[in-house]
This record gives C-alpha cells, structure tokens and sequence, in this order.
C-alpha cells in the first residue's frame, strides 16, 4: 500500500516546507508568514525503494470566523484521508493555546499521530521539545525542515508502521510509471471570477477553499478523480492580475504557478466574468494559452441574473473580440448555481481527442491534394509552389508537416486558408493547429555542369548556326 500522510498544524510552523523536503520538489509556495497555504495539497514522496503520499494543508486558525473556517474545514477533511498524521509545532515559538486544542481533536481520533517539532537548528533539540510532552503523544520527533536535518530519520519512524509499502520499482527493474493517463484540465482567469467555486461544482465537493474576496487561491491544486470511467486532473490556479498590479513576492510567485500549469496541461478553460466582460487581461492570458498550444475553451461565469440586454452585449463583445479565434468554444454556465457547467465535460473530451488526433500520412495527403484541387497555390513570380505529401508531427497542438518546394514562397494569407481547411477537413473542435513547412534541397544547387568534347563541339556548332 502507499500510505497517506497528512501535515496538520497551526499556521506558519513548517507544514509547506516539510512537503517540498518529503517530496522532493518545490510545488508548495513557502513564505515567512502565516496563512500562505489554505488548499490542501498532495504529493508523492520516496523513502529508499517505497513510495508514500505527503498531504500539506492549511493552518488550522485561531479564529473562528473569515477564511480561517473553511481552511480549518479542508484540514480536517485531509486528517480524515490519511492513514496518519504529522502534528507540526514551532520549537521556536513554543507550547500555544491553538495547539493544545489541535492535540486535543487529534487524540480522539482512531489513527497512529506523530508530534513533530519543527524549526529546532541553532537550538537544543531536548529543550525544544520539553514543553510539547505535555501533549501526551507518544511520539516526539525534532527536526529541521528548512535545512533537511532529522528529516529522513523522522519519516523512517512514521513508516514503519506500514510495513507492505507499495515498490518504486517494477519487477523489471524500472521506475513505476505514475502517468495515470488522466485528461489534464486547468482553470485559468483573472482573481474572483470564480475560479475555485467551477472546479467544486465539477467534482461535486468542497475540494477548494471558496470565500468572497480576490486572491483566496494563491498555489496551484491538482485535483484527479474519475467520471464516467474516465480519469481527469482538475488544475485550480491564482487569479492571474495584471503586471502593473501585482506587487508582493507571493502573488508574483502565484502567477508563475498558474502559466506552469498551463504548460502541464493539455485542456485549458478560461473563466471570464460575465458582469465585466471580456477584458484585455482575458485577451493577454488567451494569447498565452494559443502560444502554449493548448486546447482551449471559455466559459462565461456569472450569467444568472443579467438581463437579456447586457447578455446581448456581452455575446457582440465576445464575437468581435475573438475574431482571431473563431475555433474557441463559449460557454454561459453560472458555477455557483451549476447552470451549463455538465456541457463542459463534452467541450473538455472533444478538445482533448481533437488535440491528440491521430491520421495516417496517406490519409493527411489525400486531404491536401483535395485541397490544393480546389485552390492551388498562388504564383509567385515565374513560379508557384508545389506541395507535395503531408504527415502527422505532433499533438497538443496538432501539427501538421507539409514538404513540396519553394514553400518559404507561399504568402501568409494562403497558410491561413490552409488551416481552415485542414482544420475543416479534420474536425476539430477547441485546439489551435500548426503547420510546418519544408522545402527540398535541390541536388544540383552549386555545382557546375561540365560538358564532355561531344557536347561542347555540338554547343559551338549551334551558335555557328545560330549567328548565321
């Protein structure tokens, strides 16, 4: 089995620092202050030659009220996930109040809980932890997670309770392949429209951490799940502001986590407000996703409540402001209430089999040559271009490879008609499609022809000939 951790703890105490440190990576934001993680997060770790998974959360408040509710509510909900807990304290800090009520809920419940006693380097480890075996755990554990120190020794402890962990290698010798094959999904678009409140009407669940102010999500959270014997990844990312805008070091960070998950997925949806409209930021982070070259789609958030005017003016915006790409699919859906969003998972799977279409070079050339029948390409001077065969080149986004000669000739315009028919021809819904062209080396390019004896006292006798 592959057990499931949970990191539970008040604010600002290590939790995301220790998850980078047991997953090796750097997908948990960490800053100096509290509050910074309010999503709970998973990731895989490896200790030797088993795998195990490391849940970070938010920090359970001290308050009762605000944002603090649904973050306490997120961590309870990963407690009652894992297969055991980490309680993290600040050795620094010292023995608090939020933490003997945290020790408290954690006693009730029926599963093995760890103390562990973060931040104790340029310290004295016994005397770190003298006032947190007033907790009654069992077991106290230091450590030093921004520097690694008693890291690997802690986690040994914790898993030894488990001992048929799942390999990280197969019978063969290699790796165990974790690429679930799911349809990567990533929910793009600017703070507040309603980002976060669409990735849990999807699931169904309060997965993310929904409250009525800009900014609540500040990391990238990676959701899978299945539907309809189909494997998913919801990516729910920070609202993306303008560049003018953003001043603090973590929402620049932020930013930089949501273009990544663009890149790692394959299907991106970009939450525009209705009540706003399609802005220019809309438009910038639109641009950014057609040069990543991922499908696309829109969905318009919001769009209960308006009157029939403002949604006349908003289909006109939409319309003129999207001329560039007429291929993106729109959808009005209102996440809070659920309307329209069941049709974005038929938008999602028609994006995704178009961007990871597959057709034969046979097939890919007949579709050309019925294409250059009815509008060949245009002259060139003495010249025109001729197109020979074309074939597959890649996937998300579709390329297409098309060879013939002179083709650095053919006019933009023409390149255009090209994809639009190419992407008539195919079918295919919600994707951007490139294509490549090449053109072959003439053999004979720089090389002098040199005429044999014969040939040249036949030259020599036609222009005799000739002067006559």
């Amino acid at each position: 089995m592959k057990p499931v951790i949970a990191l539970v703890g008040r604010p600002n105490v290590g939790k995301s620092t220790l998850f980078n440190r047991l997953t090796r990576t750097r997908d948990a934001l960490v800053a100096d202050f509290p509050g910074l993680t309010r999503d709970r997060k998973y990731g895989d770790g490896r200790l030797g030659d088993y795998l195990y998974t490391v849940v970070d959360t938010g920090g359970i408040g001290e308050n009762d009220d605000g944002i603090d509710v649904p973050m306490t509510e997120q961590s309870l909900t990963a407690v009652g996930e894992a297969d055991l807990v980490l309680f993290m304290v600040d050795g620094r800090a010292g023995l608090t109040a939020a933490d003997e009520q945290i020790a408290a809920e954690l006693r009730k419940l029926p599963k093995p809980t760890y103390l562990v006693v973060n931040k104790t380097d340029g310290i004295d480890p016994d005397t770190a932890m003298a006032d947190f075996y007033t907790l009654g755990m069992t077991e106290v554990l230091p450590i030093a997670a921004a520097h690694g120190r008693g890291v690997r020794s802690m986690i040994e402890d914790v898993l030894e309770a488990f001992p048929d962990l799942e390999p990280y290698y197969d019978e063969d010798g290699e790796p165990v392949d974790t690429n679930d094959g799911s349809i990567r999904v990533a929910v793009l678009g600017r703070p507040n429209v309603g980002k976060s409140t669409l990735i849990n009407r999807m699931l169904g669940e309060e997965r993310v951490v929904v409250f009525d102010h800009a900014g609540t999500t500040r990391d990238s959270i990676e959701v899978p799940f299945e539907r309809m014997d189909k494997k998913y990844t919801l990516i729910d990312t920070a609202g993306v502001r303008r560049r003018g805008k953003v001043f603090e070091m973590v929402e620049k960070f932020s930013v930089i986590k949501a273009l990544q998950a663009v890149e790692a997925a394959q299907v991106v949806v970009i939450v525009i407000d209705a009540r706003e409209g399609i802005t220019d930021q809309d438009l910038h982070l639109l641009g950014y996703v057609l040069d990543s070259g991922r499908a696309l789609m829109i969905a318009v958030n919001k769009w209960d409540g308006l009157d029939a005017d403002h949604k006349e003016r908003v289909r006109i915006e939409l319309g003129r402001r999207l001329e560039f790409a007429p291929w993106v699919k729109i959808k009005f859906i209102s996440a809070l209430h659920g309307t329209g969003v069941g049709d974005l998972w038929g938008m999602v799977e028609k994006a995704w089999d178009s961007a990871f279409i597959k057709i034969g070079t046979n097939e890919m050339t007949r579709i050309m040559e019925s294409i250059l029948a009815g509008h060949p390409p245009p002259r060139n001077g003495r010249f025109r271009a001729k197109l020979r065969y074309a074939h597959m080149g890649g996937n998300n986004p579709p390329t297409i490879v098309l060879h013939g000669n002179r083709t650095e000739a053919l006019p933009n315009s023409y390149k255009r008609f090209l994809e639009n028919r190419f992407r008539e021809a195919l079918k295919l819904e919600g994707t951007p499609i490139r294509l490549e062209f090449k053109s072959g080396s003439n053999p004979y390019e720089g090389k002098k022809n040199v005429l044999t004896d014969r040939q040249a006292h036949k030259r020599r006798r036609m222009i005799k000939r000739m002067k006559k």
